[in-house]
C-alpha cells in the first residue's frame, strides 16, 4: 500500500480497532459481572427450606467474645496468644466430661483449663483469680453489632426463636439480660438440664422434645463447625455464621447456609418463606 494510502486510511484503522478494544471491553465486563452475580448467587443460594423454629448458639454466635479473651489474656500475664490454647482446653474437656459421665458448669471448666495452661507455661495463677477472669467477662458479653437487628427481623418474619448454650442456665439468663436480648427468645435452653455438652445428639434432641418439633423444622445458627456437626447429625438443618476467625470442619456435612450475619440470615429466609 502506497504511503499516503496508508496515512490516509490511519486514522480509520485507529478507530476500528478502538472500536474493537472497546467491544472487547465491553464483553469482558459483562462476563466478569455475570461471574460476580453467579459468585453472588452462589453464596446466597442454600438448601435451607423455612424452618418452624430457629436455635441459636449464644457464646461467639451473638455475644462478642472480644472483652472475654482481653480478660482471659490478662490473667495470664498479657499472653493474649494463649488464648487459642485455653479455649481449645475448655471445649476439649468439656466433651471429656461428658464421656466420662462428669459434669462442672462451663465456667467452671474454663476455670480449671485456664489454670491447666497457667501451669504449663509458669505463670503463677490461682483459682480465685482464674474464676474472676471467665465469670464476670463471660456473663457481661456485648451482643455482635448486627444480632439485635437480626433476630427482630427474624422474629416479625413469624419464625419462633430459642436459644441453646453450653453456658449454665444462670449464666445464660445472666448473659442475655446483659446483653438486651432476652425478650427476643421464646426459650432459653441450657445443657445444664441434661448434663451434657454440645454437641453431643441429647443437647438438640431436649430442645426437639421440649418444642414438639420434628427435626427438618429447626434451623441451628452457630458461628462453630462442631456445633453444626453435632445438629446435623441429629438432622437439624444449619447455618453457619461467619465470625471472625471461625473455620468450617471439612470432614463434616456442609451447612445449609453460610452467612455473614444475622441479617443476611434474615434476607435469606424472607426469600425463602415467600
Amino acid at each position: 500500500m502506497p504511503m499516503r494510502s496508508f496515512l490516509l486510511l490511519a486514522p480509520l484503522i485507529a478507530i476500528v480497532f478502538a472500536n474493537i478494544s472497546r467491544a472487547q471491553e465491553t464483553q469482558n465486563e459483562a462476563a466478569n459481572a455475570k461471574q460476580s452475580s453467579a459468585a453472588i448467587q452462589t453464596e446466597k443460594d442454600s438448601k435451607v427450606t423455612a424452618p418452624k423454629v430457629i436455635v441459636f448458639d449464644v457464646n461467639e454466635t451473638l455475644l462478642d467474645l472480644a472483652g472475654l479473651k482481653k480478660s482471659v489474656g490478662e490473667a495470664l500475664n498479657g499472653r493474649e496468644d494463649l488464648l487459642p490454647l485455653w479455649f481449645s482446653n475448655m471445649l476439649h474437656y468439656s466433651l471429656v466430661e461428658t464421656m466420662s459421665g462428669e459434669y462442672h458448669d462451663f465456667s467452671e471448666i474454663g476455670t480449671a483449663a485456664l489454670m491447666m495452661v497457667a501451669e504449663r507455661e509458669g505463670i503463677e495463677l490461682d483459682r480465685e483469680s482464674a474464676n474472676a477472669a471467665i465469670v464476670h467477662s463471660l456473663r457481661s458479653l456485648p451482643a455482635h453489632a448486627d444480632v439485635r437487628e437480626g433476630l427482630e427481623r427474624l422474629s416479625k418474619q413469624g419464625f419462633r426463636l430459642v436459644s441453646l448454650t453450653n453456658s449454665s442456665k444462670v449464666g445464660v439468663e445472666t448473659q442475655l439480660k446483659n446483653a438486651g436480648l432476652t425478650e427476643l427468645f421464646e426459650k432459653r435452653y441450657s445443657i445444664d438440664q441434661i448434663k451434657k455438652y454440645k454437641p453431643h445428639p441429647d443437647t438438640y434432641q431436649m430442645v426437639l422434645d421440649d418444642l414438639g418439633v420434628q427435626p427438618g423444622e429447626v434451623l441451628m445458627v452457630a458461628a462453630h463447625a462442631w456445633d453444626l456437626a453435632g445438629a446435623k447429625n441429629v438432622g437439624l438443618q444449619t447455618a453457619f455464621v461467619k465470625r471472625p476467625g471461625a473455620a468450617l470442619y471439612s470432614n463434616v456435612q456442609e451447612p445449609d447456609v453460610i452467612v455473614n450475619d444475622l441479617n443476611e440470615l434474615a434476607d435469606i429466609l424472607s426469600e425463602v418463606k415467600h
